[in-house]
């Protein structure tokens, strides 16, 4: 559903502080059973909390109904759909360290761990299965369970991530004509407005390469997608026909914060925290069947 999408980032930003917080202490072999139970504790605290808050904050207020599905596949050009993959990987890489940080082993970590953003979105979506405003979307547990099978094949495969999902964001003309459907202020345009948004597949070329290549660890290679000109979920209405709306496909250079090299707890937080920002680089555009350059896309 498009409200839950517009929650997404906001779970992501939170779980990615408390991931470096994780990430910067070496991930431990030796089980360390208080680790545990503190990380046992904060998560399960945030899992029921955050859902039952979710139900009583926003799904009171609407009437409620048995068992539903509702096919929303055909909004935003599918933007929402990737946004949901995004925050069930991000959640299974935050899972990952945490699991890996209290000394459990790099395949439990990576089942259970890998596991959480899809356990955690799907019982979010069983909210919306019983609300009469929205239902159950098939659509919405697939690109959850997406992410989930991203994060853990490459975990298994390579035993880290060579491939990462990345987000960027522009500001429109669109969200003016529309503020209370996309956005009335830049941090709610940057949730709701997805003519601004581009998601990214961005691969780490140097852990392709032999160890000894001279190829820098932090470059990446990013192909990303994006839509533009929506100014409805499904459709434009007739007041905004003169806009068609379209698809944008994209490739680009990027930065791994991950791998910069510094001793700085400071920056390894700080890179880690906004290791889901696409960085602003030289982009070309393929869309409604041309070619553009962007000097810089963002």
């Amino acid at each position: 559903m498009n409200k839950i999408s517009h929650i997404l980032l906001g779970i992501a930003l939170l779980f990615s502080i408390i991931k470096s917080e994780a990430q910067i202490l070496p991930p431990s072999d030796q089980l360390d059973t208080a680790k545990l139970y503190t990380v046992g504790i904060i998560g399960g605290s945030f899992y029921v909390g955050s859902v039952v808050g979710l139900n009583y904050a926003w799904y009171k207020d609407y009437d409620r109904s048995a068992w539903h599905s509702f096919n929303d596949n055909g909004e935003w050009c599918q933007m929402d759909k990737i946004g949901h993959m995004g925050t069930s990987y991000y959640l299974g890489k935050v899972g990952y360290d945490l699991l890996r940080y209290s000394g459990i082993s790099h395949k439990k970590s990576t089942f259970y761990g890998g596991s959480f953003g899809f356990l955690y979105l799907t019982s979010i979506e069983m909210l919306d299965a019983y609300s009469t405003n929205w239902g159950f979307s098939w659509g919405d547990v697939m690109a959850n369970a997406s992410g989930s099978a991203l994060f853990i094949g490459q975990s298994l495969i390579w035993k880290e991530q060579r491939i990462s999902m990345k987000y960027s964001f522009h500001t429109t003309p669109y969200a003016q004509m529309q503020p209370n459907l996309l956005g009335s202020s830049l941090p709610e345009q940057m949730l709701k407005d997805y003519n601004g948004q581009s998601l990214w597949f961005s691969a780490n070329v140097y852990s392709f390469l032999p160890k000894d290549t001279w190829f820098p660890k932090w470059l990446n290679i990013a192909v990303g997608y994006g839509a533009e000109e929506m100014v409805g979920a499904f459709a434009n209405s007739n007041k905004y026909s003169q806009y068609s709306r379209y698809r944008q496909y994209y490739i680009s250079l990027d930065v791994d914060w991950t791998r910069i090299p510094t001793r700085s707890k400071f920056l390894k937080s700080f890179f880690n925290i906004i290791s889901f920002v696409k960085f602003p680089a030289p982009a070309i555009e393929f869309s409604n069947g041309g070619t553009v350059f962007h000097a810089i896309y963002y």
